[in-house]
């Protein structure tokens, strides 16, 4: 069993960390502030799905593959700056004369998805998780797979609480510009910058 004094620190930092601006959390606001408070939770569970995929990654050893293949991070990285762009357009293309601010049954499974693959196609998140997960983790507690497989799920329960934060605000805050057709405009050229700039930042990632 790992230790209370080390989960509690292992909260905060994962609290502190999820705070940090990055393409998730931005993201997060992004789609919160166009669309409202519904399509930020959408993303939020797609992107802590996510981030349970990459807890498995690296419990399993599959994320040291990424770390070790040139190949793979190459792969992930494309990838996931591609997708970056293509948010970009489509941001910079919205039909702002919409009011988006309903979303569909179907818009919400897209939005969830979106968030799944905007996660798992950074390798900056598998590695970032490789590195940081086994710093808590201690042969002495046991066997080390559960430790990691705990150890995510906080992190997980971390984001989660910071994203719903991030969403609530952020989806608030947009409700006033949604009203508006050039306010709306505004902001879908704010969030197309915003991925853009991600986009290029990966493209530039080394391993």
């Amino acid at each position: 069993m790992i230790d209370q004094h080390v989960l509690f620190m292992f909260f905060v930092s994962s609290v502190v960390l999820s705070l940090s601006p990055g393409p998730d959390n931005l993201f997060v606001m992004a789609q919160s502030a166009r669309n409202g408070r519904l399509a930020g939770m959408m993303v939020t569970l797609g992107l802590c799905t996510g981030l349970v995929l990459h807890t498995l990654a690296v419990a399993f050893g599959l994320a040291a593959l990424v770390a070790a293949s040139a190949v793979a991070f190459t792969v992930l990285k494309f990838a996931g700056a591609a997708y970056l762009l293509f948010l970009a357009w489509k941001a910079f293309h919205a039909d702002v004369e919409k009011d988006s601010s309903d979303v569909s049954q179907v818009e919400r499974g897209k939005l969830y998805r979106r968030g799944i693959v905007m996660n798992i196609s950074n390798p900056k998140v598998s590695l970032f998780f490789l590195a940081f997960l086994p710093q808590f983790a201690d042969p002495k507690n046991g066997p080390l797979v559960p430790q990691l497989l705990f150890l995510g799920a906080i992190f997980i329960v971390a984001a989660l609480l910071v994203f719903s934060l991030l969403f609530f605000v952020a989806g608030g805050a947009g409700a006033r510009f949604r009203r508006s057709a050039k306010a709306r405009r505004v902001v879908n050229r704010i969030a197309g910058t915003i991925f853009a700039g991600f986009a290029l930042k990966l493209l530039f990632t080394e391993r």
